[in-house]
C-alpha cells in the first residue's frame, strides 16, 4: 500500500482539478491510498469523491490552535509521499509537519513554501502559460504515472429523487446556470436576460440557477420553467445536479470546471481571466465551449451575443 497525502485546501475549481489528478493516479497506480487536506467549506465534495480515502479538515478560522490540532492528526500516519498542490506558506508548513519519505511541491510555489519540499515538479512545456490542470498533472510522474487524465471522476451517489424538481416537463434535462463566481470581476451580469431568451424560445425548457450565494430572480419566470437554487446548493449534491443537466452555462467558476470534468456540455463565460489557462479542460474537448468578453470586460458582453453563440453551438451539435 502506497500512502499519499494531497494538500489542496481551496478553491473549488482548483480542488476539482486536483480530484481529476487523484483519479488518474488511482487508475494508474495499484494499491494507492489517498488522504487529503481541505478547507472545511470544500470538505463535502472531497469526501464524496471515490478517489479519496481519507479527509483532514483544515479550519481556516481555527488559528494556531486549530493548525496544531490538524498537524497532530496528520502526523499519526507515515506517508510515502506528500504532494503540496497549493504552494502557499500555510500548505508548506503543513508539508513540513507531515511524516513522509518524500515531500513534493510546485516549482511555482509562493510565499517561500518551496523550502519545505524535497522535490519540485517542473512546469509543463508551455511553462506559466500552461492550463492549471496541466500544471497539477506534473505531479503524476513522481509516483511513476503518466501526466495525463486516466479513469473517470466519480462521486458517491446521493439520493437523486430530490433533484427531480430540476427536470423539464416531460422529464427533459434542464439548463443549469451558475450566475455567481468567487471573484466579482468574473461575474457576468447577463444571466437574467439570457434565461428569458432561452425560456421564450422553448416553453418546455427548464432553467435552474444554482450556486452557493443567493442571486435574486425577482419572480420574473414561470415556476414550471424555472427554479432558483442559488444560496441553497450543497456541495454534496452538486455533481448529481450537474450530471442531470443538458447544458451548464457558467461564469469562470468551480462548477464550470466540475461540469467539464464530468463530461457535461458546458459554456464558460470569461472576462479578465484567460480561458487558455483556466477554461473548461480540455479547451478543444467536444463538450467544452467558451465565450470571451471583448477586451476581457464582461460589461461589454451582451446577453444577445451569448445567446447567439449558444444557439450556434447547439445547431452545430445536432
Amino acid at each position: 500500500m502506497t500512502e499519499l497525502l494531497i494538500i489542496k485546501p481551496s478553491s473549488l475549481g482548483d480542488i476539482v482539478h486536483a480530484l481529476q489528478v487523484a483519479t488518474s493516479l488511482k487508475a494508474q497506480h495499484a494499491g494507492l491510498r489517498i488522504s487529503w487536506v481541505v478547507r472545511e467549506i470544500f470538505a463535502p465534495i472531497v469526501r464524496a469523491c471515490e478517489a479519496v480515502d481519507h479527509v483532514y479538515v483544515f479550519e481556516r478560522a481555527g488559528g494556531a490552535k486549530g493548525f496544531l490540532k490538524l498537524t497532530k492528526e496528520i502526523r499519526k500516519t507515515k506517508f510515502d509521499y506528500v504532494f503540496d498542490m497549493q504552494g502557499l506558506l500555510r500548505t508548506g508548513l503543513m508539508t513540513s509537519r507531515a511524516l513522509a519519505t518524500k515531500k513534493v511541491g510546485r516549482s511555482d510555489a509562493r510565499e517561500m513554501s518551496g523550502i519545505f519540499y524535497d522535490q519540485k515538479v517542473a512546469l509543463p512545456p508551455d511553462g506559466d502559460r500552461s492550463h492549471a490542470l496541466d500544471v497539477l498533472l506534473q505531479f503524476c510522474p513522481v509516483i511513476g504515472a503518466k501526466p495525463e487524465l486516466r479513469g473517470t471522476l466519480k462521486f458517491r451517489e446521493v439520493d437523486s429523487l430530490n433533484l427531480r424538481f430540476a427536470d423539464s416537463r416531460g422529464g427533459g434535462k434542464p439548463i443549469v446556470m451558475f450566475p455567481d463566481s468567487r471573484r466579482a470581476e468574473k461575474c457576468w451580469g447577463g444571466f437574467k436576460q439570457l434565461t428569458e431568451m432561452i425560456l421564450r424560445e422553448d416553453k418546455t425548457r427548464k432553467v435552474v440557477w444554482a450556486g452557493s450565494n443567493y442571486v435574486h430572480d425577482r419572480g420574473a419566470y414561470k415556476p414550471e420553467q424555472f427554479f432558483n437554487l442559488t444560496g441553497n446548493t450543497s456541495l454534496v449534491s452538486l455533481p448529481a445536479l450537474i450530471k442531470r443537466a443538458d447544458w451548464v452555462i457558467s461564469n469562470d467558476s468551480g462548477p464550470m470546471h466540475l461540469a467539464a470534468a464530468l463530461g457535461v456540455r458546458v459554456m464558460g463565460i470569461f472576462g479578465p481571466t484567460d480561458p487558455r489557462l483556466f477554461g473548461p479542460y480540455p479547451l478543444n474537448g467536444p463538450t467544452n465551449f467558451v465565450v470571451q468578453a471583448p477586451v476581457g470586460d464582461l460589461k461589454l458582453l451582451s446577453a444577445k451575443d451569448v445567446y447567439a453563440r449558444f444557439q450556434k453551438i447547439r445547431a452545430r451539435l445536432k
